[in-house]
């Protein structure tokens, strides 16, 4: 089998969360990515809803736009708790 790396940056703390949360999970962020791609192939995009909603204004830099991402995954996870 023929593979290929995959990199992408992101903000330390969001590393830090998607760190603790796969080893809670028991994988790792390897495998978590691998699932990833693997669904992201088979629904053929994102395997969750991604859309605008009527008032959806665009972030105004990537700064805003990772503390948003930061929030909400702080919150989904508080909820799943």
């Amino acid at each position: 089998m023929d593979t290929v790396q995959l990199a992408t940056r992101v903000d330390k703390a969001q590393d830090r969360l998607f760190r603790e949360t796969t080893r809670r999970l028991g994988t790792t962020p390897a495998d978590a990515m691998r699932v990833f791609v693997s669904a992201f192939n088979a629904h053929r995009g994102f395997p969750f809803d991604v859309r605008l909603s009527p008032d959806a204004e665009p972030f105004e830099t990537e700064e805003e736009a990772d503390e948003f991402v930061g929030r909400l995954s702080r919150r989904l996870l508080d909820e799943a708790r």
